[in-house]
């Protein structure tokens, strides 16, 4: 509306100023007169009404455009701190949710590190007096976490065992006990005639048999142990002559659901067992991290969203804007070029162009 008042008042102004050009010429041709100065200086002071009444009009549509600059500024502001309070809102569930990630990374992390200290075990050479019970135990608390044994576990028959792997069905928990037979077996390693040797062989293979069968016997029941248990032979030596001198023993042991170990083999057991016990935990952290993950990618979704909302409001308000800026522009350039308009008589008549639209 503003506008429009002010492209008829530069009409007006227009037509003003041919007028009194044309006066001005047809003054010139036929002399001038009392009525032609009269009507020279009604027209001066026409001109000079109607420009201050454009400056004024000129001065209300830049307040105006002011206000309505400082409406906009006000409005955008707020927009941009609402959106940046919902950004900060996000990024902080997702700071807290990398923070859960992290934790989990650091068990995982955790577990492969105790997974790679099984090497360090299997090399460790301890002295060869730590035996039966002592050399399982230190194996075990080594290899396993705390949670996935029990030493010394009295069963629902009566009969303890040294150790109990607790190991999630199947198998279920297996019995451990650690038998050494260090008398047969120093007998046998002594130099005697061959019927002595016989004997010591006997002797060796009915001891041997016989932690066998009690194992057996004693540490595998039916639905609260596995089907099958363990006898430990902390010794290197005596598992070699039972695997090279003495399969037939190994084969009973094996009939009898009863497997024999060594400290290496044992500790590749437990490498089993733990790696077992380490998938577990890592399905569990892998659906927690999923889960996490999950969240995230939502957070990120509203993320961008809101992220494009308020590109679109920017580019709406910049286009807004430019369009301003450039209507100002025009109007302040064709006010100064009347402002620069000489009355005189060698200064040439020029038309104004007619307003630009844009």
């Amino acid at each position: 509306m503003e506008t429009t008042t002010l492209i008829a008042l530069i009409a007006a102004v227009a037509v003003v100023a041919v007028v009194f050009f044309l006066l001005r010429g047809e003054r010139s041709r036929t002399g001038t007169t009392a009525a032609d100065m009269a009507r020279l200086a009604e027209t001066a002071e026409k001109l000079s009404t109607a420009q201050s009444e454009l400056a004024g009009r000129m001065q209300q549509a830049q307040t105006g455009m002011d206000q309505r600059l400082d409406t906009l500024t006000k409005r955008l502001g707020e927009g941009l701190n609402e959106q940046t309070e919902k950004t900060g809102e996000t990024l902080k569930g997702i700071h807290e949710r990398l923070a859960v990630i992290d934790a989990a990374q650091k068990n995982i992390t955790n577990l492969s590190e105790q997974v790679r200290g099984l090497q360090d075990i299997l090399s460790n050479k301890q002295a060869r007096g730590a035996f039966g019970e002592v050399r399982l135990q230190d194996l075990v608390q080594d290899c396993l976490p705390a949670t996935a044994f029990d030493l010394q576990v009295t069963l629902s028959n009566g009969k303890i065992a040294d150790c109990l792997l607790k190991l999630p069905n199947p198998p279920g928990p297996i019995a451990v006990d650690a038998k050494f037979p260090l008398e047969a077996y120093l007998a046998l390693q002594k130099e005697m005639d061959e019927g002595a040797q016989r004997r010591a062989a006997t002797a060796f293979r009915s001891d041997v048999l016989k932690h066998v069968k009690d194992i057996a016997a004693k540490y595998v029941i039916q639905g609260e142990t596995a089907e099958w248990a363990l006898l430990f032979l902390p010794s290197e030596a005596i598992y070699a002559e039972l695997q090279v001198n003495f399969r037939a023993v190994v084969d009973e042991a094996h009939r009898l659901r009863v497997a024999i170990v060594s400290p290496n083999t044992m500790w590749g057991v437990l490498n089993t067992i733990r790696a077992l016990l380490r998938d577990v935990r890592l399905r569990e952290q892998a659906h927690l991290i999923q889960g996490e993950v999950h969240k995230i990618l939502e957070d990120v979704d509203r993320l961008n969203q809101r992220v494009t909302s308020l590109q679109t409001h920017f580019d709406l308000a910049g286009k807004d804007v430019q369009k301003i800026r450039i209507s100002s522009e025009k109007i302040v350039s064709r006010g100064e070029r009347i402002e620069e308009m000489e009355l005189d008589d060698e200064q040439p008549v020029e038309e104004l162009a007619p307003p630009d639209q844009t």
